[in-house]
């Protein structure tokens, strides 16, 4: 099956930029990023906190099968409703340190609308190291999800 989320990571730079065009008007698109209601049942993780304001931040917490607990994180630069989100992101206790993170939303048509993450990385190393990870198909799933979940609030 096609994954619909496109990656694009050119060689020798540290970032990717992601996109997704979503059969969702772009309000609802953007309510998926922002209401941590819904962004627990794509994320499948507990929202601690979610500012969602200029300066603003968010913490995440994930439990795998075993019972070990995962942290995310991470402080909000810029927030324009239905527009953008500049963030960074950082997974807790992993090596591979924060990243920048531009999410741009825009509406296509009256019921579809497109996502563009640009995420930058440290270095080229780190970049490549994420994509050496199942992180395709990961980001794949969580937008399906999306898809799935913020189409029953239609």
């Amino acid at each position: 099956m096609e994954r619909k989320t496109k990656i694009h990571a050119e060689d020798g730079k540290q970032e990717l930029v992601i996109t997704r065009e979503f059969d969702l008007p772009l309000d609802l698109l953007f309510t998926a990023y922002t209401e941590p209601g819904i962004v627990e049942q794509w994320m499948g993780t507990k929202v601690l906190k979610l500012e969602n304001k200029k300066h603003g931040s968010y913490q995440f917490v994930t439990t795998d099968p075993k019972g070990n607990k995962y942290g995310f994180n991470g402080v909000i630069h810029e927030f324009s409703p239905n527009r953008k989100i500049t963030r960074t992101f950082e997974m807790e206790n992993t090596p591979f340190g924060v990243q920048l993170e531009f999410l741009e939303f825009e509406q296509l048509t009256g019921d579809t609308s497109l996502l563009t993450m640009h995420v930058v990385y440290r270095s080229v190393e780190l970049r490549d190291q994420i994509l050496k990870l199942p992180f395709a198909q990961g980001i794949n799933m969580a937008h399906n999800r999306i898809q799935d979940i913020v189409n029953k609030l239609k």
